[in-house]
């Protein structure tokens, strides 16, 4: 996503929250963009991160600050934005999975034209269950309804992995995934059969964040 976003013109600020790198305290003029991991937005204990984490999508909202949260980052999104989450809610999604549009999509900023339905990499148990009071409900897939949505005109969350290419579940624990009635080479066999559109579309879907980025400025 890194690439994509500097490749349309957007300067990167990456903190590795994870990793120890401190968070700002204000956001700024700043967009923001909040990744994954394998926690629940509330689980500060395991990752001291989070209230930082938090505290900025708070501001993001407030100050109406392009932001875009995927999985975990979506779902920190909708927990700031007073939606709910639920762990281990559903059947678990890993792999290429197909994302459809919802008829709200259509004229969405960052969704609007695009393919009906288009994979994407899944890798969670975890899912917003409830959106934020107002949200836009854009996207869904067969086993979790809330796969992308819309705070307000400058805040969207995905389920999904929009950055994530094949290679990735290479990296996965084989082992788990069996646990979970998944076949590992069969996940990687089709999402490099889906990767040349999904490629494609989220791309530009990334370009146009960033898009939305520059015309909003400091």
């Amino acid at each position: 996503m890194g690439v994509w976003l500097r490749e349309a013109g957007v300067r990167l600020d990456v903190v590795r929250a994870y990793a120890g790198e401190p968070l700002p305290v204000r956001l700024g003029p700043r967009a923001l963009v909040v990744l994954g991991g394998g926690f629940l937005p509330w689980e500060d204990e395991r990752a001291p991160w989070l209230p930082g984490v938090r505290r900025l999508i708070g501001q993001a909202l407030q100050d109406g600050n392009p932001m875009l949260g995927v999985c975990l980052g979506g779902q920190l999104l909708a927990h700031v934005a007073g939606g709910t989450v639920r762990a281990r809610h559903g059947e678990p999604e890993f792999g290429s999975t197909p994302i459809r549009l919802r008829a709200a999509a259509h004229d969405d900023p960052l969704f609007g034209g695009l393919p009906a339905v288009t994979s994407a990499i899944e890798h969670h148990v975890d899912a917003v269950t409830e959106l934020p009071p107002g949200a836009v409900w854009l996207a869904e897939s067969e086993r979790c309804r809330h796969q992308a949505f819309r705070v307000g005109d400058a805040a969207w969350g995905v389920q999904f992995h929009p950055e994530a290419t094949a290679e990735r579940i290479r990296c996965w624990d084989r082992q788990r995934l069996r646990e979970q009635g998944v076949d590992p080479d069969e996940l990687y066999a089709r999402a490099l059969t889906d990767e040349p559109a999904s490629t494609a579309a989220w791309n530009a879907f990334t370009h146009r964040f960033a898009l939305h980025v520059i015309s909003a400025g400091p």
